[in-house]
């Protein structure tokens, strides 16, 4: 068996099924495409659902790729066993129709045994029960013996209704010392059933195969590894984390552990954020957060303090940028967003520890062994400490967290926000296309006729023939006029007249097969499918549409002139009322960054340049220069929009002919939307003018209220703020003078308790804050403990202070204010030396201060 490295097993795979007729694609994106269903993908064959399906056309009836995959079920297992991964590779080949089992299995031995060299007799082969036509192919075509066959029942795949079938998993031996002797290197799925609703099998018309290989564990074998870890796909990530920490590998079992979590993590937050991946609360950005987060606290068991990660990112791209060149071109973007959200971290990593190991004491103090789960969700709700490393940082401790408190607090949390919002989103409809041919669909926003193919209940997967005044549906066309949202764009609406009834469209959306479906309601009379219907575009709404759109592009150019080729666009919102660009940057954009911005866009506008639109091989597309939005994925043939010798993008949305058509460009506000990426928002043409009007309407307002001319309202605001800060400046001397003469007068009410001087007064105070003023000159002066009380409108503010001395002969300020407050209809508590609360009884202030001074001599040794 001849060593190979990871990327020459990669290589070597693909390169032998592009030989047997496969098509070779590139990894798909880590972010699924047009699939509710998936938050990451996470199998080779998860890219091509709609092909299996048969809802979509494959490019090819053979294809092979080595697909990118994040999984974090299991996350609590990566480090302690060899196998386990967040980030892994899928090698695959795959086939929609065309060959099946007396073909791939073969090929997936002869792959083996002939190209990476496995030792024949160490190969073991599983399969159903009652697969008899595997066994055959394996026993007597390829020529594995019997005793190395072995019938399960386990050997099965399916994810309810749809394709499913037997599987044949291939095993290696790898000797009776190792602790996983037998492990499974290749995956054989025949997909040859469907699984009908009512529990039948009926076979598919269509065979087809899905393989998977898992590249990691390949190379632990050919590599003579004892795990994933060990091989040179993760093991120079290992060595930079060690060198970084100054450990050693393979010396302590809990050092190893923390090495390899931080190895596996640091590819995985670099494979997702070069697919467009960002950290957030939510959705796959929160799995980047955790992963991220898992990462530095494992450095921190190692001690590493200090920041590091961005060092390892550039390891990992070193290790992978010749197969995912993406990861080179997007190096700087992925380790500013690592750096930014490693700064943030640590800063709550901090917080959270300190907190954490406070309830960590109470709980040993008490005899406990299991965290709250309330207080839990506070760490988690308040200081963002993640639950998980809770959890973890507890078990380190021998304790538990009460997950299910957790969960009901975060529930109470999230019914709050969802009744807040007035949540009314439900999970997206995958309509059922079965028996349309896609590839005749047209889109021609020119038409004007067309005739209804399918039709939907709006929320309904499954086909209805015909719908009555007052249905919510779903319709698609053998021609539409209506553009689908996409790319950021609201779709068109407008109406659907049919020769009995009318649709109102009120959403035009591309499922993920191609086809462009119309959904709203239908407002008159009935449709039925094989309806012969007319347009009507909302086309005034289309064109605002259209002039927000090519603003987009003109300000994506703008920014790149004015901040750096960093720029990319990072999600956007393009309808009617206005436009939302975000876009990769680390700090927020200046005030004259910004006006140097919009000017150049209204430059662009004012120059009346004719906006051009082609489609072209992508290839040649880039070549040309044109600019591939962050993310996105694009087929063979791409469209491009092209503004001369200023702008040249990809994109399939609406735009105007000429930039004169936008009217004015107007930017309304920049900030922060997320970790590294900042947001614009803007208006144009009909947006612009109304944005104009309401601020001179707000201006002419302002100037009646000032009784000065709109120009003069700056002058006249400026002379107002002069006059406040005078009538403040005033105020503070006024209070500095009334708090002088109260501090001055208290000689003769200080007390002695046992030794201590206690001042207990009512006095005038229009603010917290000139409360502690007043405390801490008092206090000053007494050199003892001084409570004092006062009413601010309907409440009543106590503060109590005490020196150094006086918390040495046991009073404790917290307590003395807690119980003053409880007397007066209050509460709260503090430091022994400073303590403040609140009360609501105002009546019963004096009663309660009559008591302070026995609180305080209970108090004092």
């Amino acid at each position: 068996m001849k060593y190979m490295t990871g990327n020459e097993i990669r290589e070597k795979f693909l390169k032998f099924f592009q030989d047997r007729g496969h098509l070779m694609l590139p990894s798909a994106s880590l972010i699924p495409q047009d699939d509710p269903t998936l938050l990451i993908i996470g199998a080779g064959m998860a890219p091509f659902k709609p092909f299996f399906t048969g809802k979509m056309k494959p490019p090819a009836t053979r294809i092979t790729t080595c697909q990118k995959c994040v999984r974090t079920g299991d996350i609590e297992n990566v480090g302690r066993t060899a196998r386990h991964h967040t980030y892994f590779e899928m090698l695959g080949n795959f086939s929609f129709g065309d060959y099946f089992k007396k073909e791939v299995i073969p090929w997936s031995w002869e792959f083996l045994t002939k190209e990476l060299g496995l030792p024949a007799d160490k190969l073991y082969i599983t399969i159903h029960t009652e697969d008899d036509e595997a066994f055959d192919i394996w026993h007597n075509v390829v020529g594995v013996p019997e005793d190395h066959i072995v019938r399960l029942a386990d050997n099965w795949w399916e994810i309810g209704s749809g394709p499913c079938g037997p599987d044949s998993e291939i095993h290696i031996d790898l000797g009776p010392e190792r602790g996983d002797r037998f492990l499974e290197i290749w995956n054989l799925v025949f997909t040859q059933f469907n699984q009908m609703p009512d529990g039948t099998y009926p076979p598919l018309k269509n065979k087809n195969i899905d393989t998977g290989a898992g590249l990691e564990r390949l190379a632990s074998v050919v590599q003579g590894k004892p795990s994933n870890f060990e091989t040179d796909l993760i093991f120079p990530i290992i060595e930079y984390a060690a060198k970084i920490a100054n450990v050693e590998y393979g010396k302590d079992k809990a050092t190893d552990v923390s090495l390899k979590v931080i190895a596996d993590h640091v590819r995985s937050m670099t494979f997702m954020i070069g697919d467009g991946i960002l950290p957030s609360n939510e959705g796959r950005g929160y799995v980047l957060r955790r992963i991220l987060r898992r990462a530095i606290r494992h450095a921190r068991l190692l001690g590493i303090n200090e920041m590091f990660l961005t060092g390892a990112v550039d390891v990992v791209i070193g290790m992978f940028g010749h197969a995912y060149p993406n990861l080179v071109e997007k190096a700087d973007f992925i380790k500013k967003v690592v750096e930014m959200e490693e700064t943030s971290f640590l800063r709550t990593l901090k917080q959270g520890c300190e907190l954490l190991n406070e309830e960590i004491e109470k709980l040993k103090a008490a005899n406990k062994t299991v965290l709250d789960g309330a207080t839990a969700f506070k760490l988690n709700d308040t200081f963002g400490f993640p639950w998980e490393l809770t959890e973890e940082i507890l078990e380190e401790a021998g304790m538990t967290m009460d997950k299910e408190g957790f969960d009901a607090a975060l529930e109470v949390q999230r019914k709050m926000a969802r009744e807040a919002r007035n949540d009314k989103e439900g999970r997206p409809v995958v309509y059922n296309t079965s028996g349309i041919n896609v590839a005749e669909l047209k889109v021609d926003e020119a038409a004007t006729e067309a005739k209804i193919v399918k039709m939907y209940p709006a929320h309904d997967a499954q086909p209805i023939e015909n719908a009555a005044d007052g249905t919510d549906v779903a319709v698609i066309c053998d021609v539409t006029a209506f553009h689908a949202e996409g790319g950021g764009q609201l779709g068109d609406i407008g109406t659907i007249t049919a020769p009995t009834g009318v649709i109102a469209v009120n959403v035009t959306k591309k499922l993920p097969d191609g086809a462009v479906i119309m959904i709203g309601s239908v407002t008159e009379g009935t449709v039925a499918v094989g309806d012969a219907v007319t347009f009507a575009v909302d086309k005034a709404r289309k064109m605002d549409i259209a002039r927000n759109h090519t603003a987009t592009h003109l300000l994506h150019a703008a920014l790149k002139q004015v901040l750096g080729a960093h720029v990319n666009q990072a999600g956007s919102y393009v309808g009617p009322d206005r436009l939302r660009f975000d876009f990769s940057h680390f700090s927020q954009v200046t005030a004259e960054e910004l006006k140097k911005v919009e000017a150049i866009v209204n430059e662009q506008v004012l120059a009346g340049k004719a906006v051009n639109i082609e489609e072209l091989p992508i290839e040649e597309a880039k070549k040309k220069g044109a600019t591939a939005l962050f993310g996105e994925k694009y087929g063979n043939i791409v469209r491009v929009v092209t503004v001369p010798d200023f702008s040249m993008e990809f994109c399939g949305g609406s735009h105007v002919s000429n930039t004169a058509q936008i009217g004015m460009f107007k930017i309304v506000s920049e900030g922060s939307s997320g970790a590294g990426v900042r947001r614009i928002e803007a208006v144009t043409g009909h947006g612009a003018v109304a944005h104009v009007n309401a601020t001179e309407a707000m201006v002419n307002g302002l100037a009646a209220e000032l009784k000065c001319r709109s120009c003069d309202v700056p002058t006249r605001l400026e002379a107002l703020q002069c006059e406040l800060k005078a009538a403040q400046k005033k105020a503070e001397e006024l209070a500095a003078e009334i708090a002088k003469a109260q501090v001055s007068n208290v000689a003769d009410q200080i007390k002695d308790a046992n030794g201590v001087p206690v001042l207990v007064q009512k006095v005038n105070a229009d603010s917290v804050d000139a409360l502690r003023n007043l405390g801490d000159q008092m206090r000053d002066k007494v050199g003892g403990v001084v409570v004092l009380a006062a009413v601010m409108g309907e409440k009543v503010s106590i503060l109590t202070m005490a020196t150094k001395d006086a918390v040495a002969k046991g009073v404790h300020a917290g307590n003395i204010v807690k119980a003053v407050a409880k007397l007066c209809g209050g509460g709260g508590g503090g430091r022994p030396d400073m303590a403040q609360a609140g009360a609501k009884d105002v009546a019963k202030v004096d009663e309660a201060l009559a008591a302070a001074f026995d609180i305080v001599a209970a108090m004092v040794k």
